[in-house]
């Protein structure tokens, strides 16, 4: 149970899935205002400033990432879209629209509250601001600029600084290749996909406890990558024993 009842904007036009969704949140001790289409969704973001939107694509009247780009005009309130479109690109344009994360139907209604809980956390996090970042086993001071994993200063390249502080920003969002690109390397750089790999392999080698079985920065098959948020570091450390 959450010591606030944060309020979640559900954006639904299937009444089905609307009710399990509202069910699954009111359970985990969330706040739930709903509606059925597009533009009734952008007043009432505006009018009840949820912490949190659950976006359908594929509704009556607008589509769905014209709602987000309603939101984003005045708000970066989490956005996750939950949309039956399961085609990459599909997802690539709802997340450079402004989306958050993406889940596709059917859903599970642990993984959706799993996903919400690490947008939430991320969302926090900004609007607080720190003098560091940390995720599990890692730690960036981002005044001295210095990383470390499991307490030990490790050394990395200004790049390799860069995209990890990018992915540690955003933990528990998924980022596309070109949004990726775009942030650390530039705009002349969006699509060298070849490039990033070799980076998030030399970021792998340096953070994960195994790095051929990510834990931390996982692939979002042709999408892109996404920072898992990692709660407790002694979980982590046993892995590394079990190893």
């Amino acid at each position: 149970m959450h010591s606030k009842k944060n309020t979640i904007l559900v954006i639904e036009d299937h009444p089905p899935i609307r009710k399990v969704l509202n069910i699954s949140l009111e359970n985990a001790g969330y706040k739930t205002v709903e509606c059925d289409n597009g533009r009734e969704g952008i007043r009432l973001a505006v009018s009840v400033r949820p912490e949190l939107i659950m976006l359908d694509l594929n509704l009556p009247d607008i589509d769905g990432k014209q709602v987000i780009a309603g939101v984003r005009e005045w708000s970066q309130v989490p956005i996750i879209v939950c949309s039956a479109h399961n085609d990459d690109k599909e997802i690539v344009q709802a997340l450079e629209a402004g989306a958050d994360d993406y889940i596709t139907k059917p859903f599970n209604p642990d993984v959706v509250l799993a996903r919400i809980h690490a947008n939430l956390r991320r969302g926090a996090t900004h609007e607080a601001g720190e003098p560091e970042l940390v995720n599990g086993r890692i730690r960036i001071d981002l005044v001295r600029h210095e990383v470390y994993i499991s307490g030990k200063k490790v050394l990395f390249t200004p790049k390799e600084y860069e995209l990890l502080r990018f992915f540690l920003i955003h933990r528990g969002k998924m980022l596309t290749h070109k949004e990726i690109l775009k942030t650390v390397w530039g705009s002349a750089h969006t699509e060298d996909m070849q490039y990033l790999r070799v980076y998030v392999r030399q970021l792998r080698d340096k953070i994960e406890p195994i790095p051929s079985s990510p834990r931390y920065v996982v692939t979002e098959a042709g999408i892109g990558y996404r920072m898992e948020i990692v709660e407790d570091e002694a979980v982590v450390e046993r892995v590394l024993l079990q190893a």
